[in-house]
């Protein structure tokens, strides 16, 4: 998994539109964390929360973060 010098993981968030207008965003490395918001600019600040919040749960819980090969899912990240 890439990790940068000030400890930091790079993760692929996936943004595709809602039916219902919005935006859901996901993460194929880490099951279970959806998040959505109203707009773009709602909806990466979510996603900046729910992958914190995981992330903190993760270590809580003395479990170890996904692998990089895990990060490689689907074309629609931005």
């Amino acid at each position: 998994m890439p990790m940068e010098a000030n400890g930091t993981y790079t993760f692929t968030m996936l943004f595709e539109p809602a039916e219902e207008g919005g935006y859901v965003v996901t993460c194929p490395a880490l099951p279970g964390l959806v998040t959505e918001g109203d707009t773009l600019e709602e909806a990466r600040h979510m996603a900046e929360d729910a992958l914190r919040g995981y992330l903190e749960s993760l270590r809580k819980d003395d479990l170890s973060i996904p692998p990089c090969s895990a990060l490689h899912f689907g074309s629609n990240a931005e």
